[in-house]
């Protein structure tokens, strides 16, 4: 098969603050607001401690990424790194991509049906789970059209989604904090009774609020200077969102009641800053968290509609999700946001998105394990894989030990998944081997 890098000619329409907006519209949507409700459950004041070292395990996870993206630079991504480290495996490169990309579709039906839960909260139908759903697919479809305009649109969009969801979330988090009534000394001291083990649990299931980095990689036939660009990129969002995290994090805890915090869950922000700021402040929470799930959507939809498309080159997905028009995988794009769209009719959303979690770390392992064998060729250093494999191991691993502790029936859907999606990669990559055998 002909290179890619080769036939397919590359726009060069985004450049690092594009690229920036992508990975950190990846990464803040849904995610945060989620983690801080169980962070604050299990470790109370350190809750700000656990996510800025869920962002160092990020950090050296996006190490990996950054390696193989700048060698390989390829639109694949994940499922093209391993396939290209490991080319007499085409089982363990289809499964990859089935699981990659159902992860990404399971993160974009979160993401939509977090934006309706937020746009419709202040309304009196706000528990109507038909309306919902309804604005759910509408906002899907707004970021469809959207990703198959333009590529360039489609930053520009993302830029200013995601540049002024950040001055948004900074400036509520610095009001919290400007309003709070007691300190962090006073925090510690009664939270004194939390343990190591449960800062580093909470770490792990921080580092899912980091998941969206990777997308920069899927655009870089459409970016300038990849070389440069990549890890300026990913590093830089990365530092950006841990910043962002930990602000939100500390203001939240200096500002509200952690009963509060667990109890409204997604709610909490808008909750304490109505109490803090009226509703402006509350309404300015929900503009915040709008953006956020929006940037997220477009990010995601935009980067593993790429990786669709290269995995359906290579047989592993139905051809059809192949076919660019103006170098834009319109079919892959349109599948992409129906099945998002049919994971929230179905519901259920808390078994996809622990699905999506856990397929994170997982992927993330072994991407580190793939730059473990061609760390010469990458230019790599040593410790900093063997650290970010043991670091996602341990991650990993406790991940499930607190989906084992809290609900066990969790573990049992998301390993249901996984047998589906292997049981399809299997099949493709049995037809892809015959048909290559059948022209040879």
């Amino acid at each position: 098969m002909t290179d890619r890098s080769i036939h397919r000619k590359r726009g060069k329409a985004l450049g690092v603050f594009e690229l920036i907006a992508i990975a950190v519209g990846g990464m803040v949507g849904g995610g945060i607001f989620t983690v801080l409700g169980i962070s604050v459950s299990l470790v109370g004041a350190y809750t700000p401690v656990a996510i800025a070292i869920g962002g160092v395990i990020a950090m050296l996870a996006a190490y990996n990424y950054v390696k193989l993206g700048v060698y390989f630079k390829d639109e694949g991504a994940t499922y093209s790194f391993y396939k290209k480290t490991f080319p007499s495996t085409p089982f363990a490169a289809s499964l990859i991509g089935w699981w990659v990309i159902f992860g990404y579709i399971s993160t974009l039906a979160l993401y939509a049906y977090t934006f309706s839960s937020y746009s419709i909260s202040s309304f009196s139908f706000a528990n109507d789970e038909l309306i919902r759903k309804a604005i759910a697919g509408a906002v899907i479809l707004l970021f469809t059209m959207i990703n198959i305009w333009s590529v360039k649109g489609m930053g520009r969009v993302e830029d200013l989604m995601v540049y002024t969801k950040m001055v948004i979330l900074a400036l509520i988090s610095v009001a919290l904090i400007y309003h709070s009534d007691t300190t962090l000394p006073t925090l510690f001291k009664n939270s004194d009774h939390t343990t190591l083990f449960s800062i580093l649990i909470v770490s792990s299931l921080t580092f899912v609020a980091y998941e969206g980095f990777q997308l920069v990689i899927n655009a870089v036939n459409e970016m300038k200077n990849p070389d440069k660009n990549i890890p300026r990129a990913i590093y830089g969002a990365i530092v950006l969102v841990i910043l962002i995290y930990v602000i939100i994090s500390l203001g939240a805890i200096l500002s509200m009641p952690f009963k509060e915090i667990i109890d409204n869950k997604e709610y909490a922000l808008a909750s304490g800053a109505k109490e803090i700021m009226g509703n402006m402040g509350a309404n300015l929470v929900i503009a915040g968290a709008l953006l956020a799930t929006s940037s997220a959507i477009s990010g995601t939809l935009f980067g593993s509609s790429r990786q669709v498309s290269v995995i359906s080159e290579d047989g592993y997905f139905p051809s059809f999700l192949a076919i660019r028009k103006n170098t834009i995988p319109v079919y892959a794009i349109i599948s992409m946001a129906t099945l998002s769209f049919g994971l929230i009719l179905i519901g259920n959303l808390e078994v996809i998105l622990e699905f999506g979690s856990i397929t994170f770390i997982l992927v993330s392992w072994l991407m580190a394990f793939a730059n473990l064998k061609i760390r010469d060729k990458t230019n790599s250093s040593l410790a900093i894989i063997v650290l970010s494999l043991i670091g996602l191991l341990i991650g990993a691993s406790l991940i499930v030990y607190y989906e084992v502790n809290s609900d066990i029936k969790q573990i049992y859907s998301t390993c249901i998944i996984y047998f589906i999606l292997t049981l399809g990669a299997w099949l493709y990559s049995k037809l892809t081997l015959r048909t290559i055998s059948h022209h040879q």
